[in-house]
């Protein structure tokens, strides 16, 4: 089972989902860390051995990012998309939803975008295909940013370690074009880490909110204009217009939403008095 570091350590930092930290956490207290600077060896393509073996029998959590990349690449509806390939599970300490990339059914368990050649949603894979075989766990920083830890996973069947260049885990990330999935995902995990830090879990109806808001762009652009919410805002017009025409715009206001939502309050997000 091949398990993305970064999701899981903040998943275990976050608490709830037991069914899937049970399964992984004495494959998480072995992973080795990598040192910064220190590099790996790595490839992976179709002359490997083990190439696709590690696109089976996953628990792949899906963040807001990953969606709105994939179902742009699709062309697919965010809502389709979302009961078509997940399943939805909730963070009992938070309240939060956690989307898992549904496996195929029958032999493997392989995963729903995998073929032959390798992966058909290839330019807009998961962050943690991306990062794999390296994971990131992080953890607040004073400055309000980030402290990041990487390790690297080495399962059994792998032969990608076997040739290949010479990295670093900030060359990796570079070449895997990890920079705004790592923004967005952080992004993310600082909301919940403030729910959690409230000791109040959110009440299960503000679910459908969340996921409209962070996970259904399309659907929440459509909430706003109907809604006219618009006109409860101190929104600029070249904020409002940015968040209508390109989605990470729309994303990065979804987060700014549900914190004044939760919290009544948002740095850059401001109530009409």
């Amino acid at each position: 089972m091949t398990i993305n570091q970064e999701e899981l350590e903040q998943l275990a930092e976050l608490g709830g989902a037991e069914e899937v930290l049970d399964q992984t956490q004495d494959m998480l207290d072995s992973l080795p860390e990598l040192a910064e600077g220190e590099t790996f060896t790595f490839a992976c393509h179709e002359q490997v051995p083990c190439f696709n073996r590690c696109c089976a029998e996953l628990t792949l959590p899906l963040t807001p990012y990953d969606v709105r990349r994939i179902t742009e690449g699709m062309e697919m509806s965010t809502e389709s998309f979302i009961q078509t390939y997940t399943d939805k599970r909730t963070f009992p300490d938070t309240g939060f939803p956690l989307l898992l990339l549904k496996m195929n059914s029958g032999p493997g368990e392989q995963c729903p975008f995998v073929t032959l050649f390798g992966c058909s949603v290839y330019e807009n894979r998961p962050g943690a295909c991306r990062f794999y075989p390296l994971g990131r766990a992080t953890s607040p920083a004073a400055d309000g940013g980030v402290t990041e830890r990487f390790f690297y996973v080495r399962e059994p069947h792998c032969h990608g370690f076997d040739e290949g260049t010479q990295w670093t885990a900030r060359s990796w990330m570079e070449n895997q074009g990890l920079a705004q999935y790592n923004a967005s995902n952080d992004r993310y995990m600082r909301l919940m880490a403030m729910v959690k830090a409230s000791g109040k879990p959110l009440d299960e109806r503000m679910l459908p909110m969340i996921i409209l808001s962070l996970y259904q762009i399309d659907k929440f652009r459509e909430f706003l204009e109907a809604r006219n919410v618009w006109c409860k805002l101190e929104i600029s017009d070249e904020r409002r217009k940015a968040i209508m025409e390109d989605k990470d715009a729309a994303l990065e206001f979804g987060y700014d939403w549900m914190e004044l939502v939760i919290f009544g309050q948002c740095p850059n997000l401001v109530r009409k008095v």
